[in-house]
């Protein structure tokens, strides 16, 4: 069975879908079998690795509101295999208040094809609605990228009481993964101390910071992942050592 990692946080601009395709890109080349989903209705994830949003026939909307198997709309990016989105995606937060049980509708849709990946990874939208509930409910580990701002971790522990909720009532065994600060610039006073105050408020679950670099737009834009546009910078490299972490938390 796949383990299911929720990339989350309510703050927009904060690294999730960078995360999202270069940690599934530095997993998928130790050989792990990776699918990656696309739950936000800017299809952020999808345009970075190169899919239409606009051509698509179909995409996760259709799997939450229509019951479509999501094997129909996997399909390939480059080396990593995604459940693309559309801007559908945000009559879907409307659609899904009025059905049953509807914080499992992605868990459900995730769970025949789960055992054929080692890793789901789903890019939340920056909002704490009923999309982010869902894949919080669907996940077995959530990871949360802050950017190195305090104005970033503000609303973490929102985040977090939400986690709580979760794991209370609807997925007892979701677990943090960790924090991950981004756009860090170690010439940045600020940028320590808010390093500093994220190893205190989580001690033990603060992943080593990502850098700031233009590099990730640039690839994004290229259409894929930091990896494969340019797989010796440093960028490339801490999303490596990043999946290391994973695979040993």
């Amino acid at each position: 069975m796949a383990r299911i990692i929720a990339l989350a946080n309510q703050k927009g601009g904060v690294g999730k879908t960078t995360t999202t395709i270069n940690l599934g890109a530095a997993l998928r080349e130790r050989g792990r079998r990776v699918l990656l989903v696309d739950a936000d209705p800017q299809a952020s994830l999808s345009a970075a690795l190169g899919v239409d949003p606009g051509a698509l026939p179909r995409s996760l909307f259709e799997v939450l509101t229509d019951g479509l198997a999501v094997g129909e709309v996997i399909q390939a990016a480059g080396e990593l295999t995604i459940v693309p989105a559309t801007i559908d995606l945000a009559a879907a937060e409307v659609q899904l208040l009025n059905e049953v049980g509807r914080e499992r509708v992605l868990s459900d849709a995730l769970a025949p094809v789960s055992a054929d990946y080692d890793d789901i990874l789903i890019d939340c939208p920056p909002t704490l609605g009923i999309l982010t509930i869902n894949a919080l409910t669907a996940a077995s580990h959530v990871l949360i990228p802050v950017e190195c701002h305090f104005l970033a971790i503000r609303g973490l522990a929102q985040l977090m009481q939400s986690v709580e909720k979760i794991q209370r009532r609807t997925n007892p065994r979701l677990r943090l993964l960790g924090i991950l600060p981004t756009m860090y610039d170690p010439r940045n006073v600020h940028d320590h101390d808010v390093l500093t105050t994220l190893g205190a408020e989580f001690p033990g679950k603060m992943f080593q910071p990502i850098r700031r670099s233009v590099r990730f737009a640039e690839s994004a834009l290229a259409g894929k992942p930091i990896l494969s546009y340019e797989g010796s910078h440093p960028g490339a490299q801490a999303y490596r050592h990043l999946a290391e972490e994973v695979l040993r938390a």
